[in-house]
């Protein structure tokens, strides 16, 4: 089952409140949604977050943020975190973008 989908279940009102701290981070305008998307995708390699990673990449994709984006945004996470991000996320990310090469 989706995690966030449990989180949803066990605890609606708390997993509201965090909807809506998400809802106001989307709609404040300082950075456009590429630039934010390849931020989130960063701290998340940092922190090791590969399902995290490979669920906003393609979301990265669509806004047109390319594979060197992507992979640059990962491999700034060894300056704060060291290798474990590059190795536990990069593999996922551009897999992403290998699977929509072969799909095109």
């Amino acid at each position: 089952m989706d995690p966030m989908e449990i989180f949803r279940q066990e605890a609606p009102e708390v997993a509201k409140a965090f909807d809506e701290l998400i809802q106001s981070l989307i709609v404040s305008k300082g950075l456009d949604e590429k630039t934010r998307q390849l931020i989130y995708i960063a701290m998340k390699a940092a922190q090791g977050d590969e399902t995290a990673v490979k669920f906003h990449v393609p979301m990265a994709m669509q806004l047109g943020a390319s594979r060197r984006e992507v992979v640059d945004a990962i491999l700034m996470t060894l300056a704060v975190s060291g290798i474990k991000g590059v190795a536990t996320c990069l593999p996922g990310a551009v897999e992403q973008f290998d699977k929509q090469l072969s799909n095109n």
